[in-house]
């Protein structure tokens, strides 16, 4: 940006409102896993476990935003802690299918009550409508930031 040229007003841009709401929510969210002995990345991947079992560790690493290292190190830690089981032999391929045990449920259900608490103070000023508006102004724009542009014909 050169000098003569305006900056952004932080107050009203929209990018840095969402990153200021990410950054809020993030260490809200690390103050009740902590005490749990779990991460957002470790809450995450059991939340994607209980939702979509068998994920292998790259789409478990794409669903919670990290690189497929960083996920494999985690798993094998859940692994180790009796959260996730993985069959020693790939059963087709060589993508390993993670599923959560019992312990790993019980586990989650405790993190996702305390996350689902952090959800509802971050929203509760907010009625049904406007949370309904929020999720798809916010997808909107996800998807404007990740879809290819369709070409005007």
């Amino acid at each position: 940006m050169s000098q003569g040229e305006p900056g952004i007003e932080l107050d009203t841009s929209l990018g840095y409102l969402v990153k200021a709401t990410a950054s809020a929510l993030h260490s809200a969210m690390e103050a009740v896993l902590k005490p749990l002995g779990m991460t957002i990345t470790h809450y995450s991947c059991l939340e994607l476990l209980a939702q979509r079992p068998g994920l292998s560790n790259s789409e478990l690493a794409r669903g919670t935003f990290v690189t497929r290292q960083s996920m494999n190190v985690l798993l094998q830690a859940l692994e180790r802690q009796g959260l996730v089981v993985r069959p020693a032999q790939a059963p087709v391929g060589r993508a390993l299918p993670t599923e959560l045990t019992p312990l790993g449920r019980g586990q989650l259900k405790v993190a996702s009550a305390a996350v689902r608490r952090v959800e509802q103070n971050m929203l509760a000023d907010l009625d049904a409508g406007d949370q309904d508006r929020m999720r798809r102004l916010l997808t909107a724009c996800i998807a404007s930031l990740t879809e290819p542009p369709t070409s005007a014909t």
